[in-house]
């Protein structure tokens, strides 16, 4: 036992937590977007499968499409030897099954090639600002004079355009006037799609409250959008053609992080951080929606011919103030 008295040396010794010590409490009501990222994620999900299983998937529906082709043909003439009228009949609806299935076929192939007829342009036109080539752009701006040729509702646009892009003498600038004359018409009906879409994701979310709903809305929704997005674009998309494009933005999303909610696009929000506090579902309805309009810009940027210009992309936090103004109240 040591006599006298006990120093203790503070500057090694353990200090007591304190409240200027401890950790921030989590905000665990803090809206995240849940389904919107849940929906993103199911839309950029790669098919899974080796080449071997794809093989075997191949073959496995070959084969089946024959035994089934065979299968009618057999019906067929072997109704028409017992009963010429019906078998007859049943050869007509056969051929005009496989007539459809041939248009659809078609249909799919043509949206393809439009899909891909926008995504070269949009090359072309990239190409023709990095290298500032003034026959490029003149090459991309009667590419896409030709392409929204049958389009009533950008005559004017186009006779504006035609009229003024001979005054140019560079390529940047006839490109900027090929984007503010032909495509401005265009950017804004985009916009009130994405706007539509951004207000109905947020709308279910915040009212809606079965299970999973929220979810089912926001990939129904933001499909739709997509597809109205490259039809205003003059890229109609068929199943496949939208199924593959929704991949595409969904994969550049996932790839780029623009699906995950910072404090910045809460706060930046109409109403945002106060029904947030005030209710968790209103708050996930405007981060859903918020979300909803990031995809609805990409959608714009994949299927818009030519690229934005410096400064004119559009604003999430403007679409989102627009979107949903009125809908649950501002700040």
């Amino acid at each position: 036992m040591s006599k006298g008295p006990i120093l203790i040396d503070l500057d090694h010794a353990p200090m007591a937590e304190g409240p200027d010590t401890a950790p921030p409490v989590p905000d665990v009501d803090r809206p995240t977007g849940a389904a919107m990222q849940r929906a993103v994620t199911l839309a950029a999900r790669p098919a899974r499968g080796s080449g071997l299983a794809k093989w075997a998937w191949g073959l496995g529906l070959s084969l089946l499409g024959a035994v089934v082709s065979v299968a009618a043909w057999d019906f067929a003439t072997g109704l028409i030897s017992r009963m010429p009228i019906l078998g007859w009949a049943v050869t007509a609806l056969i051929a005009a099954f496989v007539l459809v299935m041939l248009i659809a076929a078609l249909r799919e192939l043509a949206a393809f090639a439009r899909l891909s007829r926008l995504d070269r342009l949009h090359r072309a036109a990239t190409e023709a600002k990095a290298e500032a080539s003034l026959p490029k752009a003149r090459d991309v701006t009667s590419r896409l004079l030709a392409l929204y040729a049958a389009r009533p509702e950008l005559d004017w646009a186009r006779a504006n355009f035609t009229e003024r892009k001979d005054d140019q003498f560079d390529a940047d600038a006839l490109l900027e006037l090929a984007e503010a004359e032909l495509l401005a018409p265009l950017d804004q009906a985009a916009l009130r799609e994405v706007e539509a879409a951004a207000r109905q994701v947020a709308t279910v979310t915040a009212i809606v409250p079965l299970a999973l709903a929220d979810v089912f809305a926001a990939l129904t929704s933001n499909l739709r959008m997509i597809r109205r997005v490259a039809e205003v674009y003059g890229g109609r998309a068929g199943t496949l053609g939208s199924w593959r494009l929704t991949r595409a933005v969904m994969t550049h999303l996932v790839a780029t992080g623009a699906v995950a909610v910072g404090d910045d696009l809460i706060g930046s929000l109409a109403g945002g951080g106060l029904l947030s506090k005030l209710s968790r579902r209103f708050g996930e309805g405007v981060v859903n929606g918020a979300l909803t309009a990031r995809v609805g810009v990409a959608a714009i940027e994949v299927c818009r011919p030519l690229p934005f210009s410096r400064g004119k992309r559009p604003s999430v936090t403007a679409l989102v103030r627009r979107a949903l103004t009125g809908l649950f109240g501002q700040e």
